[in-house]
């Protein structure tokens, strides 16, 4: 077994200069592939359990795939919920083995935010588990507008909360087809300049390659969760494996297919990370 807690496999990346892929999950055959994809490597995984995730699959379920994953591989593997709204929601995450909670507060004021993570950082906490918190809503493309991370609420946030890792909103955003222009390297500079903890940049399909691999080995930023690009894979891929015989209809058959591809395409997030 190499399941492990988030705070396992960022404190050796804030400490070496690397950033861990917290790679986004929504079925059996994509998290299989990464899984698989971070031995090929032969370095930590993160797998995430996200909203659309979890309205396919019950947390219960996703636990035991996750664990099952991380029985198969040699390297680290972390079950983690991504963007928890609730604590009860969180709670139901740890009793079905997750390892990692991320509590998403970001929409919520200040003091609100910071006394709703600080609870679940400590429920994590007393389970031997990690939490990962959020300050500043990182936006949505084509959706929800960001509201940047304030340094000094940042500084707040961490002192309060006790998480184990904190994402920022830096000009990243959710579901970003396309690279965009980069992130605030001067907001990342100014946050780390007043904390500790390991930074998580939800969004982290639409950040340039070479600005990822730059900010991982030369920045706090330890975990960058990569979702849309790997789902571009995925559909990619899927078309492919039905296209090449229209006449195929069992789906095992079908959604083999998108194994390699798929695997490929995280090898190749993975590495850029190191």
């Amino acid at each position: 077994m190499t399941l492990a807690t988030l705070a396992e496999v960022l404190q050796p990346a804030l400490r070496d200069g690397y950033a861990v892929g917290g790679l986004v999950c929504l079925g059996w055959e994509d998290m299989r592939a990464y899984a698989y994809a971070a031995e090929a490597e032969g370095c930590a995984v993160i797998l995430q359990a996200g909203p659309g995730c979890r309205a396919h699959t019950p947390l219960p379920v996703l636990g035991k795939m996750f664990r099952h994953l991380a029985a198969e591989v040699s390297v680290p593997v972390v079950a983690h919920l991504d963007h928890g709204y609730t604590f009860d929601e969180c709670k139901e995450a740890l009793d079905s083995g997750f390892t990692s909670l991320m509590f998403d507060g970001s929409r919520k004021p200040l003091q609100q935010n910071i006394d709703e993570t600080a609870a679940i950082a400590e429920m994590a906490h007393k389970a031997g588990i990690s939490c990962e918190g959020e300050i500043g809503f990182v936006g949505y493309a084509n959706g929800e507008q960001s509201a940047g991370t304030d340094p000094e609420e940042a500084a707040i946030f961490v002192q309060a909360t006790g998480v184990d890792a904190m994402a920022i909103s830096v000009g990243n955003v959710h579901l970003q087809e396309n690279a965009g222009d980069g992130l605030d390297v001067d907001r990342i500079r100014a946050i780390e300049a007043v904390t500790e903890v390991p930074l998580v940049i939800h969004g982290g399909s639409g950040v340039p390659l070479a600005q990822r691999r730059e900010l991982a080995r030369g920045s706090h930023i330890c975990k960058f969760n990569i979702g849309t690009e790997l789902r571009m894979a995925f559909g990619s891929a899927l078309r492919a494996a039905v296209a090449s015989d229209t006449e195929r209809f069992d789906r095992v058959s079908i959604l083999k297919d998108t194994h390699d591809p798929v695997m490929q395409a995280a090898r190749t997030v993975l590495s850029g990370l190191r």
